[in-house]
């Protein structure tokens, strides 16, 4: 196994919950907190959670290609 190329991984937890608001309507929430920095973000919306996570994701492909 070629150890040069080190592999980086990245732990997150996402927390997903019903937000009532009112009326009988709901909005799911989210939270992800990568748990070694601690650096936590909200979301009132999943896609924007999801476009997130692929950002994150893709500057973490750039840092190891450099």
């Amino acid at each position: 196994m070629d150890n040069s190329h080190r592999h980086r991984s990245h732990l997150f937890t996402v927390r997903l919950w019903l937000e009532p608001l009112g009326h009988q309507q709901r909005e799911v929430r989210s939270r992800v907190r990568h748990v070694l920095s601690g650096e936590t973000r909200h979301f009132r919306r999943l896609s924007d959670l999801m476009e997130w996570l692929a950002r994150y994701c893709e500057e973490m492909e750039q840092e190891d290609d450099m």
